[in-house]
């Protein structure tokens, strides 16, 4: 541990991703899928439905409205949903023609409404509007990665250009954003000419600082023929990386147990948790390699297994250093087998994981390379650890950009060795190509997957209410940064963690609530799952960066449809989109 408390009052040196200022939002509404489990629980059954009848695109309106009541019928879902089934329909049936035309043949239709309305300095023509780069909203960063493949853009909705480039053969295709009464109203030129058209709504129903689902929008963008991850089943992949962590599999990966701690190791490994880690680096593989084959090589599951142990021996020293008594709902190793037993088992998994890539029958300069960045990322996580550790013996206010450069060093090492590992697998020339990619899409992943852990943990409400343990937490950091006066040092009291009669923990939830400490906290959440996406612009391959694009929205699977945008509708629609004939 090099960390000591005196360095975390220097200013880290972490860089903050820009944040998008949030959007107003209003109650949704009662007749959309509000989760994205029911949402991806009914794109996959749409899917099948496609898959199974086989429609033929281009399809009237009318005719997807009966295969969609059919599909309602079936699942015995709200009718209600019909409208949102049938956009979902449309898209599938077109998703292999959009994926056959090149980038430079298609149209990214983008609604104005995306913008900071009140702070937007880009001005409009006749063709919509003219981004400015001010980087207030998505429309920036779509607009800017789109272009860059070699789309046509457009910022405006009902705009007679659209149909003019469709007429004159210069687009074939088309993405577009927008409310849904725009969609249904584009439709039938659409259909018309025959021109593949995928859609993707907005999330809210206001007309002013709307949002988008931008994992949505990105996969299909980015959706080519090329991109061997959207033919790859993630679901099925989960389920085998999964079933390496069974008793039977286990013994043929790791060989024998041989003794009581080696027992506890495989339990351990066994025990609940989403293996995040083992999957990143199965799914790499995947989308790394040209013929992938059937199910995972032996060798590979030793790789996958090996990421684990390493994953699995942080947590239980960390659950001895932090003096934690629950994990997964249960004891954790030390609470049950005591602390000298838990670091026993905890060190076993580390060298279970060496010998594990050095078992394999990779070459010897895959294997060296694996080895240095197993070790590299166990010394970043020890570092960030001795940080947390030390500021323990002397606690102290911390700054925001403190607390997530401790994300930095704690988390992201995990998701950085799980990702480089599986390009390493693919080969060593591959790795050289997207290794300092991954290095950065993880470092922004790992912080903003500790953000997400610090919300779910805030509170009385969260999961473990890191407020009342008194750790380094980012809302606590930043209601202390924005406070002042007595409120200040209420907070200062929790950072030194001295709460007494006088202050509790219920204090400090509230005025984190009243400062904004968690909105804030959240939007950087959000800030830096979009630097990730960023991250992955200028990737080549596109299969891995179509992997990485969907990785975020699998582990970050929290974008709400709260209702269809009403901006336009009835007379003044009918008269927008009569001016594309």
């Amino acid at each position: 541990m090099d960390s000591t408390p005196q360095t975390l009052s220097a200013e880290p040196t972490l860089k903050l991703p820009r944040m998008t200022p949030p959007a107003r939002f209003r109650p949704p509404k009662s007749n959309l899928p509000q989760t994205p489990e029911e949402r991806s629980e009914i794109l996959q059954r749409v899917r099948e439905y496609v898959a199974e009848h086989r429609p033929v695109p281009p399809m009237p309106m009318e005719d997807i409205k009966v295969h969609a009541d059919q599909l309602v019928a079936k699942l015995g879902c709200d009718p209600v949903y019909r409208d949102f089934i049938g956009v979902l329909m449309n898209n599938e049936m077109w998703r292999d023609s959009l994926a056959a035309i090149p980038y430079e043949r298609r149209l990214l239709l983008l609604p104005k409404c995306l913008r900071v309305e009140s702070k937007c300095p880009a001005p409009f023509d006749e063709f919509g509007l003219l981004c400015k780069q001010c980087g207030l909203c998505s429309i920036q960063d779509l607009q800017n990665e789109a272009e860059r493949l070699g789309y046509a853009v457009l910022v405006a909705e009902g705009s007679a250009i659209v149909m003019s480039l469709i007429q004159t053969g210069k687009i074939e295709a088309i993405v577009g954003v927008s409310c849904l009464s725009v969609l249904e109203r584009a439709f039938p030129y659409m259909e018309a000419a025959a021109v593949p058209g995928v859609a993707i709504p907005l999330l809210q129903d206001d007309c002013i600082d709307t949002t988008v689902d931008l994992d949505w929008v990105w996969d299909y963008i980015h959706l080519t023929s090329e991109d061997k991850s959207l033919r790859l089943d993630l679901g099925a992949l989960r389920e085998e990386v999964d079933f390496c962590f069974t008793p039977a599999s286990l013994e043929l990966i790791m060989g024998s147990s041989s003794g009581k701690t080696e027992d506890l190791a495989r339990q351990w490994l066994m025990r609940a948790g989403k293996r995040w880690r083992p999957f990143l680096t199965a799914s790499v593989v995947q989308s790394l390699i040209e013929e992938a084959g059937e199910g995972l090589s032996d060798d590979l599951k030793r790789i996958c297994v090996a990421v684990e142990c390493f994953h699995k021996a942080s947590l239980i020293h960390d659950d001895i250093e932090d003096e934690d008594d629950q994990r997964y709902g249960e004891a954790t190793l030390h609470a049950e087998h005591g602390i000298a037993v838990a670091l026993n088992v905890g060190d076993l998994l580390v060298g279970e994981g060496y010998r594990l890539i050095a078992s394999t029958s990779l070459s010897g300069e895959q294997k060296a390379l694996m080895l240095q960045i197993a070790a590299e990322g166990h010394r970043q996580l020890c570092r960030g650890q001795g940080a947390e550790l030390c500021w323990m013996r002397d606690p102290q206010p911390m700054k925001p950009v403190e607390v997530l450069e401790i994300f930095r060093s704690k988390t992201a090492p995990a998701f950085e060795v799980a990702l480089q590992m599986g390009a390493v697998f693919a080969g060593t020339q591959i790795h050289a190509g997207v290794s300092d990619t991954l290095r950065a899409y993880s470092e922004s992943l790992g912080i903003a997957y500790q953000i997400r852990d610090d919300l779910s943990d805030h509170g009385v409400e969260g999961e473990t209410n890191d407020l009342e343990q008194i750790r380094p937490n980012l809302p606590l950091a930043v209601a202390h940064e924005k406070a002042k006066g007595p409120d200040r040092e209420a907070l200062e009291t929790a950072w030194r963690r001295q709460l007494n009669g006088t202050v509790s923990h219920q204090d400090i939830e509230r005025l984190c609530q009243e400062l904004k400490a968690v909105e804030r906290s959240e939007r950087l959440l959000e800030a830096y799952k979009e630097e990730a996406i960023r991250s992955i612009a200028q990737l080549d391959n596109p299969s891995l960066k179509g992997l990485l694009r969907r990785m975020i929205g699998k582990i970050f699977n929290d974008a709400e449809i709260k209702g269809w945008c009403s901006e336009v509708n009835g007379a003044e629609g009918d008269q927008l989109f009569a001016e594309a004939r």
